[in-house]
């Protein structure tokens, strides 16, 4: 008996020709978000011995989150068009320039320079790079989800604890820490340019800027991504400006490795709990990473107020794994959805939304430290920030309620 053979449809590419190219990517985001966190620890110093005021601090930190709001605005259309390697060059060029600033600086104005450098690289490669893991493994949206949120705050945490072991012991606290990313960078630099391009649908036209924008038919499963991020980042932008020297005035810490083990211990628990979360549905992992934020934000008023470096810690510890299901379950879901040819802009709009988050709240909370001190106005940021994770954790339920409903109806 003949049998008639079925047409199959063509096969869909699923693997890089360079095998290393999804650990390059992993490794990008790595570095994007360690630089970010770089001068964390260094804050104090330079509060110290250049008398910058809080309010100065937290500028410097914004001027960052301006510079990568420019890039969340931009390079998503312009890597859908030209590909992912040509702004991951620029990018790495860019943070390398900052670096070198940071190692000549004199003055707030070239950190705030410096910064504005790297808050645009950082930008870019946290938004392309993204995008890029979805082009090396399209079928994998979830899991490219987690293992960025992952390498994210492994990044954090390597580049943190590092500036700090290298600013408590190098003779040249403010130059040395920036020296050895240098080098890194320029490792990473070359394996890019060796990179082939993961993004082979781009469509090589004009490239043509617009507001941000996401496809209609994921419009809800974004806002509760988009809610999720912000919720979190707001949190984050805080913690790497101002709560370091708090944390030093409330404790009688003055070390430098004290503020890097703060923010380490928070980062790293932050990787640990995606990883960990990466196993539950991506929002339930984000409500109860919303739930665990407003214990943790709660518990460092009590934490800082009694002075003791084991609540500090043990609380950093609290918040960095609530902060790691709220941000990793919104982007593994966001992951999930993204259709493959708006995958930069989708990203673009997600991690927009995140820098203003980061960004807004931190001058905020600069100026009125400027002007009330630190310490009493933390406690107001915190009960704020606090009230947005429970309107987050709200809507995530009503979304979740919404969703089985369309689910019930779809199977009667």
């Amino acid at each position: 008996m003949a049998s008639t053979a079925v047409a199959q449809p063509p096969a869909v590419r699923t693997a890089h020709p360079q095998a290393w190219s999804y650990m390059l990517l992993l490794a990008l985001l790595a570095l994007a978000l360690g630089c970010s966190g770089l001068p964390s620890p260094l804050y104090p110093i330079y509060q110290s011995e250049w008398h910058m005021t809080p309010l100065t601090i937290t500028i410097v930190f914004a001027v960052y989150a301006v510079g990568a709001l420019g890039s969340a605005l931009t390079v998503g259309p312009i890597s859908d068009a030209v590909g992912r390697k040509p702004v991951l060059i620029a990018a790495l060029v860019s943070i390398l320039a900052g670096l070198g600033l940071f190692l000549i600086a004199t003055n707030a104005w070239e950190l705030m320079l410096a910064r504005f450098l790297h808050g645009s690289a950082i930008g870019a490669i946290t938004v392309v790079a993204g995008a890029a893991l979805l082009d090396v493994r399209p079928h994998d949206g979830a899991r490219n989800g987690m293992a960025s949120g992952i390498a994210l705050n492994v990044g954090i945490t390597i580049t943190v604890f590092g500036a700090a072991a290298a600013a408590q012991w190098a003779a040249n606290p403010l130059r040395v820490p920036f020296a050895i990313v240098g080098a890194v960078v320029v490792l990473m630099l070359v394996a890019v340019i060796v990179l082939v391009e993961p993004h082979t649908e781009r469509t090589g036209g004009r490239v043509r800027l617009q507001r941000p924008s996401i496809p209609k038919e994921i419009a809800t499963d974004f806002w509760f991504s988009g809610i999720g991020i912000m919720t979190a980042w707001s949190v984050l932008g805080v913690f790497l400006s101002l709560y370091p020297a708090l944390t030093q005035h409330a404790t009688g810490h003055t070390s430098v490795i004290f503020v890097g083990v703060v923010v380490a211990v928070m980062a790293a628990a932050s990787a640990a709990s995606q990883w960990i979360g990466g196993r539950l549905d991506p929002r339930t992992a984000a409500i109860t990473g919303d739930l665990g934020m407003i214990v943790a934000l709660l518990s460092a008023i009590w934490a800082l107020h009694t002075g003791s470096t084991t609540f500090v810690i043990v609380d950093s510890i609290v918040l960095g794994a609530a902060f790691g299901l709220a941000f990793g379950g919104s982007l593994r879901h966001l992951n999930d959805v993204a259709p493959a040819d708006a995958r930069g802009r989708v990203m673009s709009a997600y991690y927009l939304l995140g820098y203003l988050a980061m960004g807004v709240p931190t001058v905020i909370a600069g100026a009125l430290s400027s002007s009330f001190g630190t310490a009493e106005v933390f406690p107001w940021f915190a009960a704020a920030v606090a009230a947005a994770c429970f309107a987050a954790a709200v809507l995530g339920l009503r979304g979740r309620r919404e969703a089985q409903s369309d689910l019930e109806q779809t199977r009667s």
